[in-house]
């Protein structure tokens, strides 16, 4: 399994301090909605061109984590 915490940030004033990818305002969110919504894995990365794979394989751990109770990432004050 990737290791999220590489691609994963939480910053209190960004995105109201919700899981981000790598500092952008892109969050873990968006890509599960997007990725439930449908849209493959490359359509996302043609769309954001700053994501990579591991972005998203990132968000999936991250979530799947989360999920389990076992996500732990620490808050850039």
């Amino acid at each position: 399994m990737i290791d999220y915490k590489k691609h994963i940030t939480i910053e209190a004033g960004k995105r109201s301090g919700k899981p981000c990818i790598r500092g952008m305002r892109i969050t873990v969110g968006d890509i599960l909605g997007y990725l439930a919504s449908g849209m493959s894995m490359e359509e996302i990365l043609e769309d954001f061109p700053r994501l990579n794979k591991d972005d998203i394989l990132a968000a999936l751990a991250y979530a799947a984590d989360a999920q389990n109770n076992r996500a732990i990432l620490k808050s850039a004050a």
